[in-house]
């Protein structure tokens, strides 16, 4: 049985082909092309559900008072660390 062999070019190849295309497009051409492009990915852009919304939101504010209170109690440790090494400032 023969094997198909697929001639692909290599990076090199590849790469001097797209700097004699971008060399070829003038300064408004690469903006349009950034402009379709943007198009494009926008077109693949799904609004959430109310119900989705919702529960990314939830998840989002557990996140964030889960990570507050890390702080917190970092803050605590490291305050009562910084008091216990250096004693209370004097008055």
């Amino acid at each position: 049985m023969a094997r198909k062999v697929i001639d692909e070019p290599s990076e090199e190849i590849v790469a001097a082909a797209k700097k004699d295309r971008a060399a070829k497009r003038g300064p408004f051409a690469g903006i349009i092309l950034f402009l379709k492009q943007v198009v494009a990915e926008l077109k693949k852009v799904v609004t959430p559900t109310r119900k989705e919304l919702l529960s990314y939101t939830g998840v989002v504010l557990v996140f964030v008072v889960i990570m507050m209170a890390l702080v917190w109690g970092l803050d605590q440790v490291f305050s009562w660390v910084v008091i216990f090494t250096f004693g209370t400032p004097a008055a």
